[in-house]
């Protein structure tokens, strides 16, 4: 419990960050992964050293030629970098929460694949869990398609200024009191 409780958060830690600098720096997809990737390495460095080092080592050693290894790492490295690019650029095309969402669904869905294709068992909790799961994400989908569709008289989001004061700056001037 407690390594998937700091996994989610990890993951929707590492999410939300991109979404800031998806949405609130103006980065693109690439750019995204050229500033995270050095923290990544640094973050899972440290403990890949410590807990697989000697582990490597006595492969390198028991393996007298390691290019297949080599090759199996490298291509293993792509295949992240197009995961992690991807990745961003879903984020970059919606928004975190939405990532998130899809990712839950996926899950979901999975889980119901399997259990009609392969007939794996699945409990009754695990089959309310995937119910709760694929409500959620179609209100959630419903409530986003809904929300651009509001007419003019529906209630504003938080966002949208109400008044036309809230629309001028917070300064002191004398000049703005006679635009209002």
């Amino acid at each position: 419990f407690c390594a998937a409780l700091f996994g989610c958060l990890a993951t929707s830690t590492k999410t939300i960050l991109a979404e800031s600098l998806l949405h609130g720096y103006k980065f693109d997809s690439i750019n995204t992964v050229y500033y995270m990737a050095p923290f990544a390495t640094m973050i899972l460095g440290v403990p890949a050293l410590l807990l697989e080092g000697n582990g490597v080592m006595d492969w390198f050693h028991a393996h007298p030629s390691p290019w297949a290894a080599l090759i199996i790492i490298f291509s293993s490295g792509v295949l992240a970098f197009c995961l992690n690019f991807s990745i961003f650029y879903v984020i970059h095309s919606t928004t975190a929460v939405t990532f998130n969402v899809a990712g839950n669904l996926k899950v979901a869905v999975a889980v119901l694949i399997s259990w009609l294709i392969f007939r794996n068992p699945i409990s009754g909790l695990n089959a309310v869990g995937c119910g709760i799961t694929l409500l959620g994400c179609t209100f959630y989908g419903y409530v986003r398609h809904m929300l651009p569709q509001q007419t003019p008289g529906a209630p504003r989001t938080p966002r949208t200024p109400r008044k036309k004061m809230e629309l001028l700056p917070l300064v002191n001037n004398e000049k703005l009191d006679d635009k209002v």
